[in-house]
Parts: C-alpha cells; sequence; structure tokens
C-alpha cells in the first residue's frame, strides 16, 4: 500500500501532481508505478504512471486526466492506494558526458528524474521541453533549474519558441555532438528523433503503451522491434529506439 500524502495539486490544464509515500525498493529513472483507482471494479485495470520525482520515499508523478480512471484519481483525497512498483526497465543514466533531453506533453515526466540523475553524475544537459500550448506546460522551473541549456518549445508559440520538439532537435542534432538522446512524447515525435539521430548518436525511448498488467502477464502491451515481440512494461518501457520497428507502433 501507497499513502497519497497530498490532495492532487493542479499544475496546468488537465495535469496534476501527486505525491506518495512508498516504502520499498528506490526506482530508477524511466521506470513507474501502477496504481489500483479504487477497490472495486470499476476501473477494473491498474493505471500505470512514470515516476516524475523520488526523494526520500516520497514518489511524485503526473497524471494527465483523460479518462474515467485519471479523472477519479486527480479527484482523490489524501489516503491509502494499492500500488505496485517501481517497474519495467528504465533509462542508462551515463556519467560525465554530454547528453540531449527531448520530452513532449505529459512524456516530459519521467525525464524530470531522469535529468536529476544525470546532473547528479555531471552530465552536461541539453532539454528541449515541449507542450501544445502554454496552458499545457508545467512544472517549467523544476525542469530549467536541472538543464545547462534548456529550450521550451509550443507548437502555437504560445510560450517559449514556437517549434516543434522535432524541428528543435533537428536543429540541435545538426550543430553539436551528443553522447545520448533520450526521449519520450507521442509516437510520432519519438519515431522522428530516432531519424533524426542517423544512428550516429544512441536513442532511448520511452514507450506510453497502454499497459494492462503492469509486469508482463497479459502482454497486451507488445512493440514489435528487430529481435521480435517485446512486452512494453517488462522488457521496457525504456527501449534502443533504433531497435523498434516504428512503422509497426
Amino acid at each position: 500500500m501507497a499513502l497519497l500524502i497530498n490532495k492532487p495539486e493542479k499544475i496546468s490544464k488537465d495535469h496534476y501532481l501527486l505525491r506518495f509515500n512508498i516504502h520499498g525498493k528506490i526506482p530508477l529513472p524511466g521506470q513507474f508505478i501502477n496504481i489500483k483507482i479504487n477497490s472495486g471494479t470499476d476501473p477494473l485495470l491498474r493505471r500505470p504512471f512514470s515516476v516524475f520525482n523520488y526523494t526520500d520515499s516520497i514518489t511524485e508523478i503526473i497524471v494527465r486526466s483523460v479518462g474515467k480512471g485519471t479523472k477519479e484519481l486527480v479527484c482523490a483525497g489524501c489516503g491509502e492506494f494499492d500500488v505496485i512498483g517501481p517497474l519495467g526497465k528504465g533509462f542508462t543514466v551515463l556519467k560525465n558526458r554530454k547528453v540531449l533531453l527531448a520530452g513532449g506533453g505529459v512524456g516530459n515526466a519521467p525525464l524530470y528524474y531522469l535529468a536529476k540523475q544525470l546532473k547528479e553524475q555531471k552530465n552536461h544537459i541539453t532539454f528541449v521541453c515541449g507542450f501544445r500550448s502554454e496552458e499545457y506546460v508545467f512544472c517549467r522551473d523544476r525542469y530549467k533549474s536541472l538543464a545547462d541549456e534548456f529550450h521550451l518549445v509550443t507548437d502555437n508559440g504560445s510560450a517559449g519558441e514556437k517549434a516543434y520538439v522535432t524541428d528543435k532537435l533537428a536543429h540541435l542534432i545538426g550543430t553539436d555532438d551528443y553522447d545520448m538522446l533520450y526521449t519520450c512524447g507521442p509516437d510520432a515525435m519519438m519515431s522522428k528523433a530516432v531519424a533524426l539521430s542517423s544512428k550516429r548518436i544512441p536513442v532511448e525511448v520511452s514507450v506510453e503503451n497502454y499497459f494492462g498488467c503492469g509486469i508482463g502477464f497479459c502482454a497486451g502491451c507488445t512493440v514489435d522491434t528487430l529481435h521480435g515481440f517485446k512486452r512494453g512494461c517488462a522488457d521496457g518501457p525504456v527501449f534502443d529506439g533504433n531497435e523498434l520497428l516504428w512503422e509497426n507502433i
């Protein structure tokens, strides 16, 4: 069991920050927790959420309210929840390197904890933080505080630079050298980010497939790779971007 220690905090349109006290294994960047929304059977399946941050047994997640389960969760009060995790395969944390992070929308969530760990390992961090518009931007200052170079982009230019994440990536990759690209967001964005790297830069992606069980039993979140089908929740959610068959995702 995990204790929700604060009422969900609205941080942008449809996005909420939740803090859980979870004792146990310290999560790795890119891992997730799986939450049972209530004690009943509606909704039946747990909901997965990337670890946004972790400090002293406090796990923070970002919830985008889009359906029945998430809407119920963001309206919850403090109390106990049935939570399992951390689950899945996380990102590779390099040391003393030059790294590029790119997030789209709620896909920025797992990149904060990653950036925090990368900073501790003395990496030079360039962060491209992308959103649809200003009303959806969350935790801007927290992201900026970890980046050596921070680029906020929005589709309509209402905050930061008017550009798509991949537009900014194309410019950065074309003008500088990086030891790793980490990305999370819509599949189309990640697919193009991988293509932009041209296999010259290693790329790790965090897939956002719907995880039914979260532990690999149901195989409902499989992704097609060069090595056959892999389970998104157990073999991922972090994969080598060049190993995924994007045309089948």
